[in-house]
């Protein structure tokens, strides 16, 4: 390890130590480093900061929903069309497109940096792909539309008003082919280190809802969500569409910070194959297929159950994205470093976002444990949505929780075996796993539990193939440390554990919800975090101490300055 003079010592006449090639090339890299993270810091901050916005305006589209609609046969017969688009959105925008085309325009746009002089990489990337996509995207949307009715009566065969679902079912289908093209630009532009337009698209896509459900759902009543969303998609194409032309436009004047430096030469192509995008696309659908196995469970349970499942659901999940803007965010960087064979930093940056990530989610889910009943009722229990609702809600939100560190698990270690480029058909064998966990156990438990049953089935099936995953990291993807991660989450954990008592020892006696989820969530805080910081998880203490030091240096200066 290279010595440096300590600060303050005088150094030997003569010696430079500066001059040496070796102290160039070293400060050179950590000059490159901080500058990456910096940059990376930066981009995910910027990306939290939209996707909370998106979050929120999701949530409002929630209670809009649940405010006119109430939970009831109607909005069931919504949530099943909106089964269409929450499948689209996995495979299209947040899970499937982005495996497979973001480690592809890695490589190409590593390619169009070093400028050998051959035709733009980039360009013939798009060009080889997107009109294909088109076609098929489109083709898959008018069928959906065609085929609505069988699709409806697959979904939910006990559903009430099934004519209705069809109807939704139908305007929703259209996502399809916007929803692709929307993550098609996403991966474009976060392999281009561009994450502002991605990172708002959900944020596009909740406001068409809520403005089309306020403008059109006293005449088309539910109907005018579906056509929200159909809205939605178009306008998610339209705010990144212009961002991505200018970067198709204009060839780069220099590299990106150290994660998106130039890589060694190959063909941009080779991500591209037809093993990799099936076995993609068939682990994507089967994680989706969880929430289908639910709806069609549910579907034989009372009325407003798949409703109650879905509010419980998105405001338990809430954590979970949050977290894993993390990993939208390095995940360029991840696959850079496997295509340079940089298996050392690869690993590093993985083990980092397992650990980050998990502390954020299990900081979330204290919340959710203890605070349930009081954050259902603040934002759900409003007009048409009773109490009777919340408590349901409420319950099966609890359970869903349960699942919350196995459901980041999962999305944070499937990058790792597709970061390469290549097809892994391990992630859909665990899901697998998982799905038929899921399946039978909630068979089984909904008969005597309900939609908590559906959901204990959930969080069971999901933490198993968080598990499996886990257990096949080496050889198959990045070599992550597997004992070694595990052994700092065990801290987490039980800080996780003790924040969800504290939160809801003080969150109980509070008959108000906005003072019982302030009052269990200022617990969870107090108790959570100093307890992550005395066993610097995730080098918590020593990150912000590094952060606070330049900061601690440029005031001393000053005041040096000043006298």
């Amino acid at each position: 390890m290279r010595q440096h003079p300590a600060p303050g010592r005088t150094r030997a006449p003569g010696h430079d130590p500066v001059s040496a090639p070796g102290a160039v090339t070293g400060a050179h890299e950590r000059a490159e480093g901080a500058k990456s993270g910096r940059f990376l810091a930066k981009a995910t901050l910027l990306s939290a900061v939209l996707s909370v916005a998106g979050s929120l305006l999701g949530l409002g589209r929630d209670q809009v929903l649940a405010r006119a609609f109430g939970a009831g046969a109607e909005t069931d017969a919504f949530l099943v069309a909106w089964t269409v688009s929450e499948t689209a959105a996995t495979l299209l925008i947040d899970g499937g497109m982005a495996y497979v085309l973001v480690p592809a325009f890695s490589v190409a746009v590593a390619r169009r940096a070093r400028g050998n002089g051959g035709p733009d990489p980039v360009r013939a990337l798009v060009a080889a792909s997107l009109p294909r996509l088109c076609l098929g995207l489109a083709a898959v949307a008018a069928l959906l539309a065609a085929a609505a009715p069988l699709l409806v009566s697959v979904l939910a065969p006990s559903l009430p008003d099934a004519s209705l679902a069809v109807d939704c079912t139908r305007l929703t289908s259209t996502c399809v082919l916007t929803f692709g093209l929307a993550g098609y630009c996403s991966a474009a532009l976060r392999a281009h280190g561009s994450f502002l337009a991605p990172a708002a698209i959900s944020v596009a896509l909740n406001i068409a809802v809520i403005s089309t459900v306020f403008v059109l759902g006293g005449h088309w009543g539910v109907r005018s969500a579906a056509l929200g969303v159909a809205l939605g998609g178009a306008l998610m194409l339209a705010v990144q569409a212009p961002f991505l032309w200018r970067r198709l436009a204009a060839r780069p004047r220099r590299p990106r910070p150290h994660g998106w430096a130039p890589g060694p030469a190959g063909d941009d192509r080779r991500t591209l194959t037809l093993a990799l995008v099936t076995a993609v696309l068939l682990y994507v659908l089967c994680r989706q297929s969880q929430v289908l196995a639910e709806r069609h469970l549910a579907s034989g349970l009372p009325a407003g159950a798949i409703s109650h499942l879905n509010y419980a659901q998105k405001v338990a999940q809430l954590p979970m994205s949050l977290a894993l803007m993390v990993c939208v965010v390095t995940f360029p960087v991840l696959a850079r470093a496997v295509a340079d064979g940089d298996l050392r930093r690869a690993r590093d940056r993985m083990e980092r976002d397992l650990v980050l990530v998990s502390c954020l989610v299990l900081l979330g889910t204290a919340v959710v444990e203890a605070c349930a009943p009081g954050i259902i009722r603040l934002l759900f229990q409003h007009g048409a949505f009773t109490a009777a609702d919340t408590a349901a809600t409420a319950s099966a939100m609890r359970v869903y929780a349960l699942g919350l560190l196995g459901q980041t698990l999962v999305g944070a270690l499937a990058r790792s075996y597709f970061s390469a480029g290549r097809a892994s058909w391990y992630p859909l064998a665990a899901m697998a796993a998982g799905l038929a966990v899921t399946i039978g156990l909630g068979a089984w438990t909904v008969g005597f539990w309900g939609a908590r049953g559906i959901a204990a089935a959930n969080a069971a099936g999901i933490t198993l193939t968080a598990l499996v995953l886990l257990r096949g990291l080496g050889a198959r993807s990045v070599p992550v440390r597997v004992h070694r991660v595990l052994a700092e989450l065990a801290g987490p954990v039980g800080a996780a554990v003790a924040a969800t008592a504290a939160g809801a020892v003080c969150a109980a006696p509070f008959d108000s919800a906005p003072a019982a989820v302030a009052a269990g969530c200022a617990a969870v805080t107090a108790v959570f975090v100093p307890l992550v910081w005395a066993l610097d998880t995730a080098g918590a203490r020593t990150l912000l101490s590094s952060a606070a030091h330049p900061l601690r240096r440029s005031v001393t200066r000053r005041l040096n300055h000043g006298r």
